[in-house]
């Protein structure tokens, strides 16, 4: 089990600003025995900043290539991708990414880890100052000098995630972050990621299978969906999400929409709905 801090009070803001990021007629196709295959087609996002994006969707349809295509690491092969009206470019430095599995070298301690995500050309006394801010941020002062093999997956999790925002990312690229926890520790890390939020700002497009989170996290939920005869996956429905941070996990309009993105993913909510009544009698 992990042990975190309610809220943290950092002592810095970024220094980068949060980025707008568009999306328009975004493709992506990639060459097989058979011809080209999409898997991403038509894909039209536009994010203000500081907004927290959710996407959803069904293994395989692209929540993942489109990350990548966001962060510089893949081209589209149709349309464009801005942030704040230029293109982007390869591993962009504006933005960062933090993924299911932490990665972090395990001969390196969590401080040394995190400085890692620093800019190119930090300077030793505001590296040291800017990693003891982010180890802070995260509730990790206490570990700074411990080893990856030492430290519970939420903290090795939580270092990732200050390893990403050590770039003062304008645009922060989540891939299922927090799949790997225990529930406890997830819905502490969610929690975390808000109070992260509040205190250094950025755009957040978070890729997730678990609806309750997005729908907890997001200013907006996108689920993407393949289309009919060709698998490549387009975006299906758009949600404003209701209410405003920190939200009630058990508002009932979040049940609502719950119900309603889980049936877009083609689960039967009824059918699941009966099942546990039964299981209760």
């Amino acid at each position: 089990m992990v042990s975190m801090p309610p809220s943290a009070a950092p002592s810095h803001a970024s220094g980068r600003p949060a980025n707008a990021l568009r999306l328009t007629g975004v493709g992506r196709a990639f060459a097989g025995e058979r011809g080209a295959r999409d898997v991403l087609r038509d894909v039209n996002i536009d994010l203000i900043p500081g907004e927290i994006l959710a996407i959803v969707g069904a293994s395989g349809c692209g929540k993942s290539t489109l990350l990548r295509l966001v962060g510089g690491l893949d081209i589209p092969t149709r349309g464009s991708i801005l942030i704040d009206g230029t293109g982007v470019t390869d591993t962009d430095e504006r933005t960062a990414t933090a993924v299911q599995e932490p990665r972090l070298l395990p001969w390196r301690t969590l401080a040394e880890n995190v400085e890692i995500g620093l800019p190119r050309g930090t300077g030793r006394r505001a590296a040291k100052q800017r990693v003891a801010e982010l180890l802070h941020l995260v509730g990790l002062d206490h570990a700074a000098d411990q080893r990856p093999r030492e430290v519970s997956g939420g903290m090795a999790q939580r270092t990732s995630l200050a390893r990403a925002l050590a770039r003062d990312p304008g645009v922060l690229l989540l891939d299922e972050p927090f799949g790997a926890l225990d529930a406890l520790t997830r819905l502490r890390m969610q929690d975390l990621l808000l109070d992260i939020h509040t205190a250094q700002p950025t755009t957040i497009v978070l890729v997730t299978h678990d609806v309750e989170e997005a729908l907890f996290l997001a200013d907006r939920v996108i689920l993407l969906r393949p289309i009919a005869n060709s698998g490549a996956g387009s975006i299906a429905r758009e949600i404003t999400v209701p209410g405003h941070q920190p939200r009630d996990r058990a508002d009932r309009r979040l049940a609502d929409l719950r119900a309603d993105l889980l049936e877009g993913l083609g689960v039967d909510t009824h059918h699941h709905q009966h099942h546990q009544k039964e299981k209760s009698r």
